[in-house]
């Protein structure tokens, strides 16, 4: 797909992602739903970033002008806007850019069934909008819109009855949660007050300037939520993206708990044998190894939500079992809630596995694997594609085992690398893993050192 990255479509708002552009997406996405489901409407949602409502607002008009009514739902977390679509079964079209810096913005789209679109699905948007080919309306068929109150409280009570609410209140838990000015600044402390948790918060305020910290949940943006966990001595720390469909935790000693971790601890509980786990081919040896032991089967796809619902979907058509899914960027699935990315029920999945144990517990039965991440920056197309030779010299020179199913993973004895590239940011994304960090930074650095050598080298 040239326009549909991992995670939808987007781009630096003004510069590549203008609201013209994503009329024509609107308009696009309108027209297949129109021809594929007969729709009459269509929800539209934004997170908190400063360009939500003038994008929001364009695509409304784009879907208007295929015939489609709207239901606006304002700001509310993407799986919100999913569970609405779900319920209402309409297609949605949720304004968001995620874990990208406050300067992007983009655009998700949900079938009626509440679940991401299809990489088929979103082939067929694709090829609308490229060859701009739009069902518009006549005069007297174009759609109107209305504003949704409540949305956000109904995601809240789902989530509430979709948990067990009686485990995680007797726990008497104290949750610090940062959800770094995005979304789930409107819903997630609240879900986790009535959960029954004492709660406390960072970031909390909604702000598209994102001012208290940067909206990717990773380590280096998260100092001040293990702060507060330690010296408030919180028995979690919750940290959402800029639209709460992701949850990274910090443990109780204010440590940081990895991704690939928390996933693991995760699927421990949910997978029985003959079971179907999908990840992402920059997943962690730690899931492959629970799904080992538990009689399961580990499917591996390219990297991006639509990919790993597109997977399950496929496995479920096939009477496959699929109770966890997702990667270890705190982007986790539970189907048999919903086949979406859901940052506080994720959460509170967690929580469920703090019964008995502290979360430093959890994390230490899946803490023998060390993860290294490193981004490398582009300024041109050339330098780009100077940075995929290098990367495809290195694979090939290898004698490591070779995966392409999303990029370039090699395969050692005592570990792996992955580098590919982006597809929301400028950037050749290398991922790497061993039992010891020393290993896991060599392994990083057999490509870090030959894209940034690529690149200096077209400058």
């Amino acid at each position: 797909m040239k326009v549909f990255g991992s995670s939808g479509v987007r781009g630096v708002v003004n510069e590549t992602l203008t609201p013209e552009y994503a009329l024509q997406v609107a308009m696009a996405a309108g027209s297949v739903w129109r021809s594929e489901y007969g729709p009459t409407r269509v929800a539209v949602a934004h997170d908190t970033r400063t360009s939500g409502g003038m994008i929001a607002d364009a695509a409304q008009s784009g879907l208007a002008s295929v015939g489609l009514d709207v239901d606006y739902l304002g700001t509310i977390p993407t799986p919100g806007a999913q569970a609405y679509a779900d319920d209402e079964s309409i297609p949605a079209l949720v304004v968001t850019a995620s874990h990208n810096p406050p300067q992007h913005n983009g655009i998700k789209l949900v079938g009626p069934d509440g679940i991401e679109l299809s990489v088929d699905q979103l082939e067929r948007v694709e090829q609308r909008l490229l060859g701009e080919r739009f069902e518009r309306g006549e005069w007297n068929e174009i759609g109107q819109s209305r504003t949704v109150d409540g949305a956000r409280e109904d995601y809240v009570q789902q989530l509430l009855d979709s948990v067990d609410r009686e485990t995680i209140a007797a726990a008497d838990l104290t949750v610090a949660i940062d959800p770094g000015h995005g979304a789930g600044s409107l819903t997630s402390p609240e879900f986790f007050r009535r959960l029954g948790c004492h709660v406390l918060t960072i970031n909390a305020q909604p702000d598209g300037h994102f001012p208290g910290r940067k909206p990717e949940p990773v380590a280096d943006n998260l100092g001040d939520l293990q702060r507060l966990v330690e010296t408030s001595e919180a028995d979690l720390g919750i940290a959402h993206d800029g639209d709460a469909d992701r949850a990274i935790f910090v443990d109780e000693k204010g440590e940081f708990i990895e991704g690939d971790a928390a996933l693991a601890a995760l699927a421990a509980a949910e997978l029985d044998v003959n079971d179907g786990v999908v990840s992402a081919v920059s997943t962690s040896q730690r899931l492959v190894d629970v799904a080992g032991r538990a009689g399961a089967e580990i499917y591996l796809t390219q990297i991006g939500s639509s990919h790993i619902v597109t997977k399950i979907r496929d496995l479920q058509r096939e009477g496959t079992d699929v109770p966890i899914a997702g990667e270890g960027n705190g982007g986790i699935i539970f189907p048999e809630y919903r086949a979406i990315r859901d940052g506080a029920y994720t959460a509170a999945r967690f929580c469920e596995l703090l019964v008995d144990r502290s979360a430093s517990e959890v994390a230490a039965l899946f803490d023998d694997y060390y993860n290294v991440r490193v981004n490398v920056t582009y300024d041109d197309e050339a330098e780009r594609a100077a940075m995929i030779d290098a990367i495809e010299t290195v694979a090939h020179e290898s004698e490591a085992g070779l995966n392409t199913t999303d990029g370039y993973r090699l395969e050692f004895d005592d570990g792996w690398v992955l580098a590919r590239p982006s597809g929301t940011e400028p950037l050749i994304r290398v991922y790497a893993e061993a039992r010891s960090r020393e290993r896991a930074e060599e392994l990083a650095a057999l490509m870090e050192e030959s894209v940034t050598a690529a690149a200096e080298a077209t400058r």
